[in-house]
């Protein structure tokens, strides 16, 4: 490092630490700004999570498989890499609950489980009559409390009653997070719920105004698209995109951050290997109990050490598609945690994305693992193949083992966002801010964990490095 040059080291080589690095870089070298800039990951690889495996035709996703349309943080991101021509929607079907043995079709009209019409509502063997009147509450029931934050669970079941809460809501929304609902924060996790009621006051009639209506599909047009995007070279590709576009002396990979130390007006990195760093500016774009690990001398970072992580694994099944004797019409569907099943849910990924399969083949992708629920990913492959198939056989009749299984684990991977997360990630950056000036944070531990909402962090980290070091005539706009 030259003495006239700031540095700033990004520690994580996720999506989120990639974005930082990327946007950094791309600023540096068009603004010709005196900041040089080191990425260091731990492990061999760059991309944390996306992480695709192609084999015999197929594209099989280790994590996650897909973000939002709407999400747009991604796709400037994607048409910055020249991937932009890589995005495919998914193809949209029938989606299902698996509630007392039985697959029933998702309501018409629901949204996150919240029923937005009334007809499938009243027709749908997912609830008995006591369970829909109960639901019906919601028309009479008051607000919650301003400004207060609460589980899931306790905002859901107050609205709709147990019963649409363990059938449908449950199954969907702690899918996503692989946690418990009466744990996780409504604040932190689904704001706009609350903000519809507080507005409407009927969560379901508040979600009717504010739903978009879907144009009608004439049974001549295309199969209608869904409202998902991934890249067909898998999410990995997407990483590795990222990648080549910075300068390779700035990335550091294999080796890892055992301590950070702030020194006067600058940092100090401490690496496994021995090695020192120097840093004015840091971004640590890991998990929290990493991070709270690099900083342990600063107690700033101690509330880190109770927030819960989750473990999950994903289960790709591919077949000839003669195996499936009894095939669904559908996409996937979640599973209620009344049955008797150890998967949390299965996505019929040939149908899903079209691009992920061979013709004459099928990929079914399912998940195990969830808060209160997590020895099964400790079992070995075998065995949690066996528990799968089993699993699957009671909906469909699958007459033949598979070509291939990939098993993929991810240990303590999903952060809770249990309730009054926003509350204490606020103090702790109050205390960062003070404490640990040049000091920021980003990923999925923190403000969101879906691929987007990771981008969105690394591009906050940018505006808040540059703003730190004073950087003049800077905008948000030069990171998008």
């Amino acid at each position: 490092m030259t003495e006239d040059k700031q540095k700033v080291v990004i520690i994580g080589g996720g999506i989120a630490g990639l974005t930082s690095a990327f946007y950094l870089q791309k600023i540096i070298q068009e603004n010709k700004l005196p900041i040089e800039i080191q990425l260091i990951e731990a492990s061999h690889r760059l991309g944390g999570k996306m992480q695709t495996v192609v084999k015999d035709g197929f594209t099989i996703e280790r994590g996650p498989d897909s973000f939002l349309a709407r999400k747009t943080s991604i796709i400037r991101l994607a048409k910055e890499v020249g991937m932009e021509d890589k995005l495919v929607p998914n193809s949209t079907g029938k989606s299902y609950v698996l509630v007392n043995e039985k697959l029933h079709s998702m309501p018409g009209g629901s949204i996150m489980g919240v029923p937005t019409e009334i007809g499938p509502f009243i027709t749908t063997g997912l609830f008995s009559v006591p369970g829909k009147l109960r639901a019906a509450a919601d028309f009479i029931l008051p607000r919650s409390e301003s400004g207060k934050d609460q589980s899931l669970g306790q905002f859901f079941r107050r609205r709709l009653g147990d019963e649409v809460v363990e059938n449908l809501i449950e199954p969907l929304l702690s899918g996503i997070y692989a946690g418990d609902i009466d744990q996780l924060s409504l604040m932190s996790t689904f704001p706009q719920f609350y903000e519809v009621e507080q507005k409407y006051r009927s969560l379901i009639m508040g979600m009717k105004k504010t739903t978009p209506s879907q144009p009608k599909q004439s049974e001549n047009k295309d199969k209608k698209k869904g409202g998902f995007l991934t890249f067909k070279t898998g999410l990995q590709s997407f990483a590795e995109a990222i990648e080549a576009k910075l300068d390779p002396k700035t990335v550091l990979k294999g080796h890892r951050v055992d301590k950070i130390e702030k020194s006067n007006q600058q940092y100090e990195i401490y690496l496994n290997n021995g090695e020192t760093i120097n840093a004015d500016c840091i971004i640590a774009a890991t998990p929290h109990k990493v991070t709270q690990t690099m900083f342990s001398d600063y107690r700033i970072f101690d509330p880190f050490k109770s927030v819960p992580s989750t473990s999950v694994a994903t289960v790709a099944l591919a077949f000839p598609e003669e195996a499936i004797k009894n095939d669904i019409d559908g996409t996937g569907f979640v599973v209620s945690r009344n049955g008797d099943y150890s998967i949390t849910a299965c996505t019929w990924t040939h149908k899903k994305w079209e691009h992920s399969t061979p013709k004459g083949k099928v990929l079914l992708r399912c998940y195990v693992g969830r808060a209160g629920d997590e020895t099964i990913v400790d079992l070995s492959d075998d065995q949690i193949i066996k528990i799968v198939l089993d699993d699957l056989k009671k909906t469909m009749d699958i007459t033949l083992n598979p070509d291939f299984a990939i098993v993929s684990r991810w240990k303590n991977s999903m952060p809770q966002y249990t309730v009054g997360h926003k509350q204490r990630l606020a103090a702790i950056l109050e205390h960062v801010k003070e404490e640990l000036p040049g000091v920021f944070l980003a990923g999925a531990s923190y403000g969101g964990v879906g691929v987007p909402d990771c981008i969105d962090q690394g591009e906050l980290a940018v505006q808040n490095v540059l703003d730190y070091l004073k950087v003049k005539n800077f905008t948000k706009e030069a990171v998008q």
